[in-house]
């Protein structure tokens, strides 16, 4: 193609340049001769002008006379002839012939200066018209030109259509030799594609393509492989996929928080447990160590992370502090590979709720201890000091050491009356009743619990939420009636110094088909290490009170299977919620609708 186009061009050009290209050339070189010769003659006679003495009369500031500048223009032959000052400005004299007669729409003009010496006086300007078979041969020779250059345009479209016609040629070349080539190959191409296809859907997962073309020899071997290959991973890949979703149901069931993190630190999977520790929109935003835990917390679980590195697992508990509670955290953390930059796995279990139980328990063995140790010398110091008043009775002693005797007796009596009262308490609470469970109504029992402070809570506004419908419960309700009592009293007694007394009781569905309790007053609140040991035994934020009614509350609540918790109470005041699984009816009828919303 580029070769038909370069002789294309080179023979174009020969066409049209030889020799009539020259010829043009010859006429357009007479055709300037002839303007440069009239220009010439136009000037000689402008000259002659120039010379003549009326024209120097006039410069002088005479006047010209009468028809000389047309006489000398017709002898001339001129067209227009004029006299000029210096400064050039207008025309001191002149004529021009009539227009009906002009022998030349463009005459040549010639301007010539009048000199004196070295000084211009002025100057004089001749226009004769050319003749008019020089001008009509000028005017063929211009037209012929424009034809000339009108063909010499139609060299271009010329080129552009053989182009086009040779480009068309090479497509249809290369088409045909490229649709033969695809035919020739594409017995061979085809198996090869085929296989090209399928290792592409086993790159993005698809185990279940196979490929299904013809092929002869070493074709069809490799295909046939290629195919059981597939079928193999396909069997692997299932069983992967059945571990996976089973290692996966694993760690998101489990009750404690499970983090993946690089080993660059950044944090690459956590469970849903992991949000019951940490306050889930937290969790959600976490991409580092440093967004879950302080900057002493986050220290110490790098610290295990480096001795992981070293020993394969690595724990330690950790105490965290968050911004509404204390959590007791037993951290372990392992390493995934012996190499530096291995990942870890690190698992966090709240231990707050076994630590509580383990101090309960122990609680439980001191009340039982201290009150058998307790209750056995009181009965002798009682019936002591009851003979000692007797004998005093019967003696006669002076008044003032009868007086005496009398008042230490009494006292001996009193403080063994009060000691046996704490004594009984360590023991109800070390051996306290046995729960017997009934299925019951929870809005009938807080109802009942209600009746009790009916206007012995002056200043408290007492609101109920009490949900219709709910389903029965297997609890003791005499227990539970206590629970509610205990609760609703230390939130009386939380209340005291605030200037807004508002008690809230509500029951409501929880979650995991839970029943709820909740119990919010706008008291002085709890703070996070008080909400740590607020159900041990003997720990009271009031100064009376001897400390077990929410220890009691607890452990009534867990007999019962159920839980309880404390939390802010916004803006104000602590909330206890306790949740107690709904009893499962088979053959028993439900209880009544509770009482709805009211306030008291």
């Amino acid at each position: 193609m580029l070769f038909s186009f370069a002789v294309l061009n080179r023979s174009v050009d020969r066409w049209f340049t030889n020799p009539v290209e020259k010829q043009v050339q010859l006429f357009v070189n007479a055709a300037k001769l002839l303007r440069r010769e009239m220009q010439d003659e136009v000037t000689a006679q402008a000259a002659v002008l120039a010379s003549r003495p009326e024209v120097r009369q006039a410069l002088a500031g005479g006047s010209v006379p009468q028809g000389f500048l047309e006489r000398f223009a017709r002898a001339q032959e001129a067209q227009s002839a004029a006299i000029f000052a210096a400064d050039g400005r207008a025309p001191l004299a002149s004529w021009d012939e009539p227009e009906n007669s002009r022998r030349s729409a463009e005459p040549v003009r010639a301007r010539f200066p009048v000199l004196d010496g070295t000084v211009t006086l002025g100057y004089v300007e001749l226009a004769s018209p050319m003749p008019l078979d020089v001008t009509d041969q000028v005017s063929m020779i211009d037209r012929y030109n424009h034809d000339y250059l009108v063909v010499k345009d139609g060299l271009r479209d010329a080129r552009y259509f053989y182009t086009e016609v040779m480009i068309l040629i090479t497509l249809f070349v290369l088409f045909f030799t490229t649709w033969l080539a695809l035919f020739l190959a594409k017995q061979i191409s085809i198996p090869i594609t085929s296989l090209l296809g399928a290792a592409r859907e086993v790159r993005q997962g698809n185990l279940k393509h196979r490929v299904e073309v013809r092929a002869v020899d070493e074709l069809a071997l490799l295909v046939n492989g290629f195919n059981q290959m597939t079928q193999e991973l396909e069997s692997s890949g299932r069983e992967l996929d059945l571990r996976r979703r089973f290692t996966e149901a694993i760690l998101e069931s489990i009750p404690t928080g499970v983090i993946s993190i690089g080993a660059d630190g950044s944090i690459h999977r956590v469970n849903r447990a992991l949000s019951k520790i940490f306050p889930p929109d937290v969790v959600a935003r976490a991409t580092r160590l440093e967004d879950l835990f302080s900057r002493e917390d986050t220290a110490e679980v790098k610290y295990l992370m480096k001795r992981a590195r070293r020993i394969g697992t690595a724990t330690r508990q950790l105490e965290m502090r968050t911004e509404t509670r204390k959590l007791q955290l037993a951290v372990t953390v392992s390493a995934l590979e012996e190499k530096l930059t291995s990942g870890f796995v690190v698992v966090l279990e709240d231990t707050s709720e076994l630590l509580r139980a383990q101090k309960a328990a122990a609680w439980h063995e001191v009340a039982r201890r201290v009150a058998h140790e307790i209750k056995n010398p009181l009965t002798p110091i009682a019936l002591s000091a009851d003979r000692i008043a007797r004998q005093v009775d019967r003696l006669s002693l002076p008044p003032a050491a009868g007086r005496i005797l009398h008042e230490c007796t009494a006292t001996i009596s009193k403080s063994v009356e009060s000691v046996k009262t704490l004594v009984d308490e360590f023991s109800q609470f070390a051996r306290f009743p046995a729960a017997q469970p009934t299925p019951c109504d929870l809005n009938e029992i807080v109802s009942e619990a209600l009746l009790i402070f009916q206007h012995r809570l002056d200043g408290i506004a007492i609101t109920t939420d009490l949900a219709p419908g709910l389903p029965p419960v297997h609890v003791d309700r005499d227990q539970f009636h206590r629970v509610v009592v205990n609760l609703v009293d230390n939130a009386a007694e939380a209340m005291h110094d605030s200037l807004v007394k508002q008690l809230h009781i509500a029951t409501h569905l929880g979650a995991a088909e839970s029943v709820e309790l909740v119990i919010a007053d706008s008291g002085c609140g709890i703070s996070p290490d008080d909400k740590e040991k607020l159900f041990l035994p003997y720990f009271s934020t009031k100064n009376r009170g001897t400390g077990l009614g929410l220890a009691i509350v607890s452990h009534i609540v867990t007999e019962h299977n159920g839980t309880i918790r404390v939390e802010d109470n916004l803006p104000a005041g602590a909330r206890f919620t306790i949740e107690i699984p709904p009893l499962i009816e088979t053959e028993t009828e439900r209880p009544p609708a509770a009482v709805e919303r009211q306030t008291v």
